[in-house]
């Protein structure tokens, strides 16, 4: 496929079998000292993240009882916290350059379960929005400074599988966050479930400083904004990055906006399922972490291109088949959406650092935040859509977030084809 068809290379980067041997090399790899350590702490920081930036979703029913409101009220308390770790991830990632990637991860994941105690307390529902608003601010810091730290720590060809386990942990966090909060919420409410969720995070942010090893690479930087405006600017200019951006952006808003209206629909008429089973549901992530690991071999066989084609028609399918009232139908639809959006978030998200030639940090931050902006925004009109024509106008939501993606890949394949023709044109 042409790198333009979606903004990136073909190349997909190969896990190795066998671990890097250069001994010259003082960077960690498995085996290595420091490095089983370090996987694991990162391993929960990114479950404490996921488990308190998602806690409220699987929860949403119980909270707009409690507080009487609706639907689309009740849903901010997940569009507050996402929204305010897209906004603050770009600056987290150059307080990271500065200060450090383990004392950023550090600071934001103790305000962050802090907040998280604070949170079963909220009295009304603004209250609640804005704690979870500061929440989403503070966990900003952890995938703004994760990759980056792995990135100075690891030996290159080890840098894929540890990430991959902190992105493990992303994917543990937030399907356990929501399976705990829900059994927990059907015996002893909302509060508690969150509360739950608060004190697990605490233990998990208590080990990670423990077990995290002092960074031995890295090289401080200097807060200067001039450079970092330049830099995004070059990153925004770029068209191909800007595709990757907007397809991470859509293919969020179709998970986050079902994700966070599902509880509803299986809380009602004709399904009336208890609160515990709604939480297990999110038992379903486990096929997107199935869908993500394997991503690079279907790239490998049908191409960028191809892949988010496959991920577009996948996500279609489970639409279109959650709109019957059969709850096999429905969990079936679940399992081929989260199967389709994990596939295309890691075909997007694995292109950014390869299209980037330069401050690959701030390209990656820009992404996220492109992808926690979809998430918001699709857990906002998701819930809207819902409220105003049930799981249907939910679906038709998600459906025209898809559209999105397919025609933007319409349109990158399209100019790389006009990239090829003027081509052998400059070259005459």
């Amino acid at each position: 496929m042409p790198s333009a068809s979606t903004g990136a290379s073909t190349t997909v980067a190969a896990t190795p079998s066998v671990p890097n041997t250069d001994t010259t090399d003082s960077r960690m790899a498995p085996g290595g000292p420091g490095y089983r350590r370090m996987s694991f702490a990162l391993f929960l920081a990114g479950v404490a993240t996921f488990a308190l930036l998602y806690s409220t979703q699987a929860l949403l029913p119980l909270v707009s009882a409690d507080f009487a409101v609706s639907a689309s009220r009740a849903s901010w308390t997940v569009s507050a916290a996402t929204g305010g770790l897209a906004l603050f991830v770009l600056p987290m990632s150059a307080l990271s350059e500065r200060f450090g990637r383990r004392t950023v991860m550090t600071v934001s994941l103790a305000v962050a379960v802090t907040v998280g105690l604070l949170v079963p307390f909220a009295p009304s529902i603004g209250a609640l929005i804005a704690l979870r608003a500061v929440q989403g601010a503070a966990l900003a810091g952890l995938p703004a400074s994760a990759t980056a730290y792995l990135a100075e720590e690891v030996r290159p060809k080890a840098l894929i599988t540890a990430i991959g386990l902190f992105v493990a942990g992303n994917s543990v966090g937030g399907m356990s966050g929501r399976v705990i909060t829900g059994w927990v919420a059907q015996e002893w409410g909302w509060r508690v479930a969150v509360a739950v969720i608060g004190l697990i995070a605490v233990a998990c942010a208590v080990a990670f400083r423990m077990l995290l090893p002092a960074p031995r690479h890295f090289a401080q930087g200097s807060l200067r904004p001039r450079v970092l405006a330049r830099t995004v600017r070059d990153h925004l200019a770029n068209p191909l990055l800007r595709r990757l951006y907007a397809i991470g952006a859509l293919f969020m808003m179709v998970f986050g906006g079902v994700y966070t209206v599902i509880g509803y629909r299986l809380t009602e008429a004709p399904f009336s399922l208890p609160q515990g089973i709604v939480g297990s549901i999110f038992l379903v992530y486990l096929v997107g972490t199935v869908s993500a690991s394997t991503a690079g071999r279907l790239v490998g066989r049908v191409g960028r291109r191809g892949s988010l084609y496959l991920a577009g028609g996948t996500t279609t399918a489970g639409l279109l088949l959650s709109l019957g009232d059969s709850l096999v139908l429905v969990l079936l639809g679940l399992v081929l959406i989260t199967a389709g959006f994990f596939a295309g978030h890691a075909v997007a998200s694995s292109s950014v650092s390869h299209t980037a030639q330069h401050g690959r940090a701030q390209a990656s931050a820009l992404y996220q935040s492109a992808y926690y902006i979809g998430s918001s925004a699709g857990s906002t009109l998701g819930a809207v859509a819902f409220h105003a024509g049930g799981w249907a106008g939910t679906v038709v939501m998600g459906l025209l977030a898809v559209l999105g993606v397919v025609s933007i890949t319409v349109a990158g394949s399209h100019a790389a084809r006009a990239a090829a023709r003027r081509a052998p044109a400059l070259a005459h």
